[in-house]
């Protein structure tokens, strides 16, 4: 994939949040996106077509989070309010509220069944809960950190998770084992590459870090861009040749994987760019921004 091929060229802006955007995300088969808020809504789109789907509403406080089922039936939010949410997608209704956390709720990941949501949240826990039971209770609670839970990821096995107390945190489900990498900054966004061996890590030093899964050895800084105070995104292009990543300027970085040179950047937003996006299959790309708007990028 050449830098000629980036997605930097403005397709579709799509309208409708009242208020800051604080994340938004593919769909498993790139057709669909989601979006949260501060107006305490999510919000599905064709974002292709630039046409506004369907709107959920039920959060008490603002939506930080939200993932959606491979098979697009079911979807996951959480956000201020404390609670994690298990919605139907087409009937709009809230199937199940997930209730422990003492605090705000700042990630949500389903596994890949689609039978467990982990959750990440300000009270320094990651929580596991059971969509398929009607237990409320946690099936799993992860209280080893320091500080804030700010990002989760999970593998088939695996719980992956990054906190402002500086580590990313590797807990095997299978055998009850927990490996810590220590960056010595406050990560706020963690992101798997798509070949699984690696983890991108957004820090409050205005640098993302890329970390070797089965060493913790630091492969490569990226930096450029600012990240000091908002929980700002991060992924990699869907061939893992690329590193993508918002700013608090309303800009997007793009950097080279091996040598970190910024091989893009551009003015996406008129304020701080809090989610990035990538298609998983194509060169497109949505933004989600303070500015109240999510933005398509195509090449």
């Amino acid at each position: 994939m050449s830098v000629e091929e980036l997605p930097k060229q403005e397709a579709n802006v799509l309208r409708g949040h009242e208020g800051a955007v604080l994340a938004a995300r593919f769909n498993a088969d790139g057709n669909y996106c989601l979006s949260c808020g501060k107006d305490r809504t999510i919000r599905l789109w064709n974002p292709h077509r630039g046409i506004h789907i369907k709107t959920y509403k039920s959060h008490g406080r603002e939506v930080r989070d939200v993932h959606v089922t491979p098979d697009n039936s079911k979807i996951v939010s959480c956000g201020g309010d404390r609670q994690i949410f298990y919605w139907d997608v087409s009937t709009g209704r809230v199937i199940r509220k997930f209730r422990g956390h003492d605090s705000e709720v700042n990630a949500v990941k389903f596994n890949e069944y689609s039978s467990v949501v982990v959750s990440a949240g300000y009270d320094r826990s990651v929580r596991a809960w059971d969509c398929r039971s009607h237990n409320t209770e946690p099936i799993q609670i992860i209280d080893t950190f320091q500080d804030s839970v700010m990002s989760v990821c999970l593998t088939s096995s695996e719980i992956i998770a990054g906190s402002v107390d500086g580590t990313v945190r590797t807990f095997d489900i299978r055998i009850g084992r927990e490996l810590s990498d220590d960056l010595g900054q406050a990560v706020n966004c963690i992101s798997l590459s798509n070949d699984g061996n690696c983890i991108l890590a957004s820090c409050l030093d205005s640098t993302l870090r890329l970390l070797d899964r089965s060493s913790g050895e630091l492969l490569q800084e990226y930096k450029g861009h600012v990240c000091k105070s908002y929980k700002l995104d991060c992924c990699l292009t869907s061939s893992d040749a690329y590193v993508a990543g918002g700013s608090e300027d309303g800009y997007i970085f793009f950097w080279d994987l091996v040598d970190a040179s910024v091989a893009s950047r551009f003015r996406a937003h008129a304020s701080v760019v809090t989610s990035v996006s990538y298609h998983p299959k194509d060169n497109c790309m949505i933004s989600a921004s303070v500015d109240g708007t999510i933005r398509v990028w195509k090449t």
